[in-house]
């Protein structure tokens, strides 16, 4: 055999054995790593859970849907990467890169979005509180309603309210794009039907409106009373019925309104305020409605600042003092006509008029508050007739009695002067006007508790009460600054009680 066939030969008998060597070695194959995944799938509006979304891997393994809960598991998943796709309808699919690990399960949480297009408009707001045609509701009250969602997102829900006064066009914007399904009105008129309505928007900006609904407010209590209260450093007026129970806020403005008298007819509250800079003379409704400023000159002059006035007897007048000039003037603000110069160095100050007899009757002031005098005039300002001359201490407050024959006023007895017009012991007197029958209401007439003025308070700015039986006062303490009360009393000075707290200047009609 040749040499060369026999290399050859031995070269394929070589590969021949060297395959069958590896070809008898055993074959080694991995076990497959499995593992699983959890999740939830939940509403992005609210946190809900999302029962029946569907859920699929890519790579692909089962498909399965989410129960009640919003829950769903993956078993024997092939330890990896994977792509949640999770889908349900009128929701965007969700899309989610997880990793599957060996023996640990892997949780996910999956939030789905509402698809644009599937929005549902709110419902039309309901339930209203005040029912709708509700009577008697009171002038300050909650209006109060409900809306809810379709699609289930009624926190995000923004309400417009307006309110309409009834007869009239004017409009009240209560709310605006406010997510509050409550608003709380102040100021309302008695006896007054009212509408109103709720306009309601979701985020995508439908819009439904609720029925007009309506109410009614209650008659407008008789209030006899009225008085001054300083409350948070304003100055306003409230009027009240004997036992506070129908207390009304006249006024609310940031300035000085004081001085507050019902007139003799009982359909207009007259007072003065500082809106100007200077104290002028207005009237108004009972409730606080309709102001009209009445005078052009001030109220004012010495320790005068607003309180120089008084209705005429029938209600068509008011006579005011406005430095050393005593003036008449209509109620509507026409008419002015002068009545009286005080005398030289003197200022008019506080005055009443009576139609028994048809007087008036006028305090002047000097430069000092202590330095007083009390003056009987004709209505027509003329005849002044000296009634009280100045005594030692202040004197303060005259006021006609019912039947236009006595006076009252006050007089600090402690004759205090300090420059200050501060009074240590102001006690009330009523007198005759030709000067017999003085009597001194604050000292009473007996022993008892309620009798007698306390020690250390003032008796300051009586009025007969519309009878003539009892006294309207205020009673407070003698240091500076001190909260002042409403009490009333007997003439003789027996039964001082209490009225109203923090309450000055009282009238009673």
């Amino acid at each position: 055999m040749p040499a060369l066939l026999r290399t050859k030969l031995s070269v394929l008998v070589a590969f021949v054995l060297c395959l069958c060597l590896w070809s008898c070695e055993e074959t080694t194959i991995e076990p497959t790593q499995n593992g699983s995944l959890t999740g939830t799938v939940t509403d992005s509006r609210d946190n809900s859970p999302i029962a029946n979304a569907v859920i699929t891997t890519t790579p692909a393994t089962s498909s399965i849907t989410t129960n009640a809960q919003g829950q769903f598991q993956l078993a024997g998943l092939v330890v990896g990467k994977y792509t949640l796709n999770v889908k349900k309808a009128d929701y965007k699919t969700e899309a989610v890169n997880v990793q599957v690990n060996l023996s640990t399960a892997t949780d996910v949480k999956v939030v789905l979005e509402k698809a644009s297009g599937s929005n549902r408009r709110p419902n039309a707001p309901a339930n209203p509180s005040p029912a709708t045609q509700a009577t008697g509701q009171p002038v300050n009250l909650t209006l109060r309603w409900r809306v809810t969602d379709p699609d289930g997102k009624s926190d995000s829900l923004r309400n417009d309210v307006i309110l309409y006064e009834g007869n009239s066009t004017d409009r009240r914007q209560l709310l605006n794009n406010s997510k509050d399904t409550a608003v709380v009105v102040t100021g309302l008129r008695f006896n007054t039907t009212y509408f109103w309505q709720v306009t309601v928007r979701d985020v995508a900006g439908e819009v439904v409106k609720s029925d007009v609904w309506s109410f009614q407010t209650r008659a407008q209590p008789d209030n006899r009373y009225l008085f001054v209260r300083e409350e948070n450093g304003n100055t306003d007026i409230y009027s009240s019925d004997d036992t506070g129970a129908n207390l009304l806020r006249l006024t609310s403005s940031p300035f000085i309104e004081t001085a507050p008298q019902l007139s003799p007819n009982r359909d207009r509250v007259a007072y003065t305020s500082n809106a100007t800079g200077q104290f002028q003379l207005y009237t108004m409704n009972r409730d606080g409605s309709d102001v009209r400023q009445v005078t052009l000159l001030p109220v004012d002059g010495y320790f005068n600042q607003g309180i120089g006035y008084r209705w005429s007897p029938d209600g068509a007048q008011l006579i005011y003092s406005s430095y050393n000039k005593l003036y008449r003037i209509n109620r509507d603000g026409t008419g002015l006509t002068l009545l009286a110069t005080a005398p030289a160095n003197r200022h008019f100050r506080e005055c009443d008029w009576t139609g028994q007899g048809n007087r008036l009757i006028v305090q002047t002031v000097g430069v000092s508050v202590y330095d007083s005098e009390l003056y009987l005039y004709n209505a027509d300002g003329s005849n002044p007739t000296l009634l009280v001359a100045n005594l030692p201490g202040r004197l303060d407050s005259p006021s006609f009695s019912v039947d236009g024959r006595r006076v009252l006023y006050t007089r600090d007895l402690d004759a205090f002067d300090d420059g200050t017009g501060r009074q240590l012991n102001a006690h009330i007197f009523s007198q005759n006007l030709d000067g017999t029958g003085l009597i001194d209401v604050s000292a009473g007439q007996g022993s008892s508790g309620n009798s007698i003025k306390p020690i250390g308070f003032n008796d300051i700015v009586p009025r007969y009460a519309p009878d003539g039986s009892k006294i309207i006062f205020v009673q407070v303490n003698n240091v500076n600054r001190s909260v002042p009360d409403v009490f009333t009393m007997d003439l003789d000075g027996r039964n001082r009680t209490r009225l109203f707290q923090n309450a000055t200047l009282p009238d009673w009609k």
